[in-house]
C-alpha cells in the first residue's frame, strides 16, 4: 500500500484523478477537488451506517446500554457534524493549520445547542446518556448543513497544507467515527444490510511461513510535509532495528484454537498479572473464558462460532482470529514461545516485506509497544487526540475490514487500552 502523500505540484483538476484518490491513502496529500469528493463520500458512508441504527433502534428512541466502549448513537452522529463545524466553519484560524490556537474564540454554531450536546472535551462520557439530544431528523439535517458549509469553505481555500489541514483532519475524524459505528453495531448485535455484512466479513488468509526481515536503520514515523500528518506520527526519527522474524499474516483461528485446546485460558503462567486479573474479572462479569462474541469453540473440529452483528456464524480456520484483548494476544505469544512485534518492526515489515507476502489491513493488530510520543512531539490543535492517552494505551497497526482504505497508511498509529476487545482487532507474532 502506498503511503507517501502527493507532491504539491500534483494535478488536482481532473475529476477522474480526484475520484481515484478519494479512498486512497494518497488523500493525505490531495487537493481541494479530491478532498471535496472524499468528504461527501465520508458523510454518505456515515449516514448509510446510521441508517442501520434507524431501522433497529428508532422505535425505542435510540436507547442503548450505557457502556464504556460506545457512545449513544445519536450523540455519535451529531458529534461528527459538530467536530467538522468546530474546526472548519467556526474556526477563524483554520488557514493557519497546525499553528491554529486551539482555544481562540469560535463563531456561533448553526445549531444553538451544539456545544452543550456534542463537545467531547466538555461533555463527559457518562453524561451523554442523559442529554436532551434533538430528534434524528434534526441530527441528520445538521450533518447535511455542516457538510454544505464545509464544502463551500473548501472551494475558496488555498491549495496548501496549512489551509487544507483541518478539512483533512475532519475527513479522517469522520472515518474513525464511522468505524466506531461499525464496531458499536457489533457490540449491540445490530443486523446490517447485505452489502455491509459482506464488506465486513473477515477475509480468508493464505498461510505463509514467517518472514525474516534484515537489520536496518529505519525512519520511524512520518515526515512533517508535504500533506497531512497526525501529530503522534511526528517527529520522524531514526531507529536501529536488529534482524527479526515476523508472521506473514495475523494469527488465524486455527492457530488460536490450539491455545484454547491446550488450556491457555486456565494457566496463569502464560499471562501477565494484570492480564490474569482482567481474565478473572471478565469470567465473573460476563461468564466467558475466551474471545469476545465467541459462543463455541469445537476443540476437536477447530470450528469457532462467533456472533457477528447479531448472528452466530462459523468462522473458518484460515480467517484471522479477532476480538482479542492485548492481554489475550500477549498470552498466546507466551504460550507459543513468541512475542508481539514492536511497532517499529511492524512498520518496517509493512514497508519492506509486502512483496514477500507480508499481508496487513484485514484486522487491527496489537503490537508490543505502549503508545508514547515520538521524540520532539508537539500536540496539534486538536490536543485531545493523542496526548491524553500516552503511557496507558497500546499501539495497534494496520486497519480492519471496516477501516476506510484512505486510513490504511503503514505509518498510522491506532491506540486502545489493553483490555479492549470490542474493536476488530487481532495480532501477529515475532520470534523471540
Amino acid at each position: 500500500m502506498a503511503s507517501d502523500p502527493l507532491p504539491p505540484s500534483s494535478p488536482h483538476s481532473s475529476a477522474a484523478h480526484a475520484a481515484g484518490l478519494i479512498d486512497s491513502p494518497l488523500i493525505r496529500g490531495a487537493g481541494r477537488d479530491a478532498l471535496s469528493l472524499a468528504l461527501m463520500d465520508a458523510r454518505n458512508h456515515t449516514l448509510h451506517l446510521f441508517g442501520q441504527y434507524q431501522q433497529a433502534l428508532e422505535a425505542v428512541n435510540f436507547v442503548v446500554p450505557e457502556l464504556t466502549v460506545l457512545n449513544p448513537p445519536l450523540w455519535e452522529l451529531g458529534h461528527v457534524g459538530w467536530f467538522q463545524e468546530w474546526w472548519t466553519g467556526r474556526n477563524m484560524q483554520r488557514a493557519r493549520g497546525v499553528r491554529c490556537e486551539p482555544t481562540h474564540a469560535r463563531l456561533a454554531s448553526i445549531e444553538p445547542g451544539a456545544d452543550r450536546w456534542w463537545d467531547s472535551a466538555n461533555v463527559p462520557h457518562h453524561q451523554r446518556w442523559t442529554l436532551d439530544l434533538p430528534p434524528v431528523a434534526s441530527c441528520r439535517a445538521y450533518l447535511l448543513d455542516t457538510l454544505e458549509s464545509t464544502l463551500e469553505l473548501l472551494e475558496k481555500t488555498e491549495e496548501d497544507d496549512d489551509a487544507l489541514y483541518f478539512f483533512r483532519l475532519c475527513l479522517f475524524h469522520e472515518d474513525m467515527h464511522a468505524e466506531a459505528l461499525s464496531y458499536t453495531a457489533q457490540t449491540l448485535g445490530l443486523g446490517l444490510d447485505k452489502a455491509l455484512l459482506q464488506a465486513f466479513t473477515p477475509t480468508t488468509l493464505t498461510l505463509r511461513e514467517p518472514l525474516l526481515v534484515p537489520a536496518t536503520v529505519w525512519k520511524l514515523g512520518s515526515a512533517a510535509a508535504p500533506g497531512f500528518v497526525f501529530d503522534n506520527e511526528l517527529a520522524q526519527h531514526e531507529v536501529s532495528v536488529p534482524e527479526f522474524e515476523i508472521d506473514a499474516q495475523p494469527v488465524s483461528w486455527a492457530q488460536f484454537v490450539e491455545f484454547v485446546d491446550d488450556g491457555g485460558y486456565d494457566q496463569p503462567e502464560f499471562w501477565q498479572s494484570e492480564g490474569w486479573d482482567w481474565l478473572q474479572a471478565t469470567a465473573t462479569r460476563e461468564g466467558r473464558r475466551g474471545p469476545r462474541y465467541v459462543e463455541q469453540i469445537g476443540v476437536a473440529s477447530g470450528a469457532v462460532m462467533q456472533t457477528r452483528f447479531g448472528k452466530a456464524m462459523r468462522m473458518l480456520g484460515n480467517q484471522p482470529a479477532m476480538h482479542m484483548s492485548w492481554w489475550e494476544a500477549d498470552a498466546w505469544c507466551r504460550w507459543a514461545g513468541r512475542r508481539l512485534p514492536a511497532e517499529v518492526e511492524w512498520e518496517v515489515a509493512a514497508h519492506t516485506a509486502a512483496r514477500r507476502g507480508f499481508r496487513w489491513g484485514d484486522v487491527w493488530e496489537w503490537t508490543g509497544s505502549t503508545f508514547r510520543p515520538y521524540p520532539g512531539f508537539v500536540p496539534h490543535p486538536y490536543a485531545d487526540y493523542s496526548q491524553p492517552w500516552f503511557g496507558t494505551h497500546k499501539v495497534l497497526r494496520g486497519g480492519s475490514f471496516a477501516t476506510r482504505a484512505r486510513m490504511k497508511s503503514p505509518k498510522y498509529r491506532n491506540f486502545y487500552l489493553p483490555e479492549r476487545d470490542d474493536i476488530f482487532c487481532g495480532f501477529r507474532s515475532c520470534a523471540l
